[in-house]
């Protein structure tokens, strides 16, 4: 477990803004905020040994079915953030990925994100697939 600002987390990875991902006002735009929780959530799967890509290839695809994002602060080009990382279990066949995005330079919190997701096996039915399930909390 990793701490940020005081909340603990199963992974932390830390990033960049980079400039092209601002809008006219200067700041992150807020769709640009999925692609760095998408990121994470690819790295998590890689460190704990889930073969994202090899799961496709069986026929079983994990799929986002909600995503919940409230904005706090904006971030600007250049600033450096951290996203922290839980997972648990939703329901037998949901699972919810709860990431926060901090501003590294004070660790104030910059967007809270509960992405709900399932994987489908390969009749494109709901089933999670064991390796997945032995991370889920």
């Amino acid at each position: 477990m990793q701490g940020i600002a005081g909340n603990e987390y199963r992974y932390v990875m830390e990033m960049a803004v980079r400039d092209y991902e601002c809008d006219i006002q200067g700041i992150v735009n807020n769709s640009v905020y999925q692609n760095y929780l998408e990121h994470v959530r690819h790295e998590f799967l890689k460190e704990v040994k889930v073969d994202f890509a090899e799961l496709a290839r069986q026929g079983i695809n994990l799929v986002v079915v909600r995503a919940e994002l409230d904005y706090k602060l904006p971030l600007t080009s250049g600033d450096r953030f951290l996203i922290g990382l839980n997972v648990e279990r939703e329901s037998r066949v949901k699972f919810a990925f709860l990431q926060d995005i901090y501003r590294a330079e004070d660790e104030r919190l910059v967007v809270r994100g509960k992405i709900l997701g399932t994987a489908l096996n390969e009749r494109g039915r709901p089933a999670i697939p064991p390796e997945l399930d032995a991370i889920i909390a």
